[in-house]
């Protein structure tokens, strides 16, 4: 029979917060079970810093500016403009607010080869009419249009429409209450058919929330490993856009935040739970188990509960710190143990990776910018294409800016939309971009932003446009001589 497939996609988690990527104070002895028994991807990269684009690119193998999702989903509609998001120096491209039913997700390819298809968890890609149920899940628990734990949070009452009606007892986590509807579902199985389980976390993401235990844990390991009282956060910039105007972006420089380690512990706890009802069912032999994240992690604003240094900044950034991600491939049989891939990789790809581990025949009209990595898995072959791009034309939450990126081998180019600028960094030896090469490289550096902007032309990428009613409301925009547009 063909290999079940089981997709876990972590919320906001940072490419350095995992044991087995090089966290001294997070302890994911689970999770690091994949590593040991498969492949670790060092260079994978989410399609997007943010998260629906992210989630729209794994489910349909395609860049998210192809989908029309370029941003995350504000249901809430609450920000400055007609989608939802402040404005600054320019006003936001405009965006999708759903994944179109036209779009052939990867569930629904997998349906069509008689896989059973199970969505538990995050969806944050539409309202209704576009919840799971209607991409091709038959199974959707969780799933609805909200993109965190609302009203009190991880522990129930939750806030989160999809599960109202839910009796659990008072204090149940969310989390640990979807895994075991995962862990039941893997149970109550068809066993003549293999499955697809599409396990979306809502942790790490905000609030900031965990049993007062399991912080004490951390707290005083905190204070064991002598980083009580380290200063934690660089100040830096403001943010450049109106709904968090006057405020300072910070970096946190050590990961210390006790909360956020019983998170990442309560998260680890969960995948243990996956390991344990598959070698129970006698199943993870003929399992293929992926674990990656949407973004970077939290690591500028909001608490910044994590670092991802040496890389810079975090989630709502093109900087690596924002779009590079831990990836954990296991497939008994097919992936030698312990096996490292420093393959450039990105979130389309998992859309024809799976098809081909199912034996599914590839739709490349769909997965246009997805190549499958099972010849990287099975160290038989490489990838054809040379370039990763982003495009991201939007102010983010964190204190990212509008622009796109271009990677191609070690060299990433930043284009920076306010104000034209590109910046070139060599990521072999400068993995922290500090250094800028544009200058130096100049041949390079128009041969790459040639290519960038080729790409934009070729998927139709939208721009934001200056908004003729901005005044310079902060030190960093009278540093830059912008003027109130006339």
């Amino acid at each position: 029979m063909a290999p079940n497939l089981i997709f876990m996609l972590v919320d906001d988690l940072g490419w350095r917060d995992l044991s087995c990527t090089g966290s001294t104070f997070y302890e994911t002895p689970n999770i690091d079970r994949l590593a040991k028994a498969g492949m670790r991807f060092t260079r994978a990269y989410a399609a997007c810093p943010v998260c629906s684009p992210s989630r729209a690119s794994i489910l349909t193998g395609k860049y998210p500016v192809r989908v029309g999702i370029t941003d995350y989903i504000n249901w809430g509609r609450d920000g400055s403009d007609a989608h939802g998001h402040a404005k600054g120096y320019l006003v936001d491209a405009p965006y999708a607010d759903h994944l179109p039913l036209e779009e052939v997700s990867l569930a629904r390819a997998l349906q069509e080869g008689d896989y059973q298809t199970w969505h538990v968890g995050k969806w944050h890609l539409g309202r209704e009419p576009y919840h799971p149920e209607h991409h091709g899940f038959e199974t959707n628990i969780g799933g609805c249009m909200v993109g965190c734990p609302i009203g009190p949070g991880y522990f129930s009452p939750w806030g989160i429409p999809a599960l109202e009606g839910v009796t659990v007892p008072p204090g149940t986590h969310l989390d640990e209450y979807l895994t075991g509807e995962a862990c039941r579902l893997i149970r109550q199985r068809d066993p003549a058919r293999p499955f697809f389980l599409n396990l979306w976390f809502y942790l790490v993401h905000t609030p900031l929330q965990e049993r007062p235990e399991r912080i004490a844990k951390y707290e005083a390991k905190r204070k064991a490993m002598g980083l009580d009282g380290l200063e934690e956060t660089r100040e830096g910039d403001f943010f450049p856009c109106d709904h968090k105007k006057g405020q300072r972006i910070t970096r946190r420089l050590v990961q210390s935040h006790p909360v956020y380690a019983a998170m990442v512990e309560t998260l680890d706890d969960c995948v243990g739970r996956v390991l344990k009802t598959l070698e129970e069912e006698g199943i993870l032999e003929n399992s293929v188990l992926v674990f990656t994240s949407d973004n970077g992690g939290l690591a500028t604003a909001e608490g910044s509960p994590t670092c991802n240094l040496p890389l810079a900044e975090g989630k709502g950034w093109r900087q690596e710190g924002g779009v590079r991600e831990p990836l954990l491939i296991s497939w008994p049989g097919r992936v030698v143990p312990g096996s490292v891939c420093e393959t450039p990789i990105t979130s389309p790809d998992f859309y024809p990776t799976f098809l081909e581990a199912a034996g599914l025949p590839l739709r490349p009209e769909q997965h246009v910018d997805g190549q499958s990595l099972v010849p990287l898995l099975t160290q038989q072959g490489s990838l054809s294409r040379d370039a990763l791009y982003w495009h991201y034309p939007h102010y983010g939450n964190q204190g990212g800016t509008p622009g796109a990126a271009i990677l191609v081998g070690r060299y990433k180019l930043l284009e920076h939309f306010e104000d034209g600028r590109v910046e070139l960094f060599d990521l072999e030896s400068d993995p922290a971009e500090s250094v800028d090469l544009s200058k130096l490289e100049p041949t390079l550096t128009a041969k790459l932003k040639a290519r960038l902007d080729a790409w934009k032309n070729e998927v139709g990428a939208r721009h934001p446009t200056v908004n003729k009613a901005f005044t310079p409301w902060s030190e960093a925009h009278a540093r830059k001589g912008w003027k109130p547009w006339v």
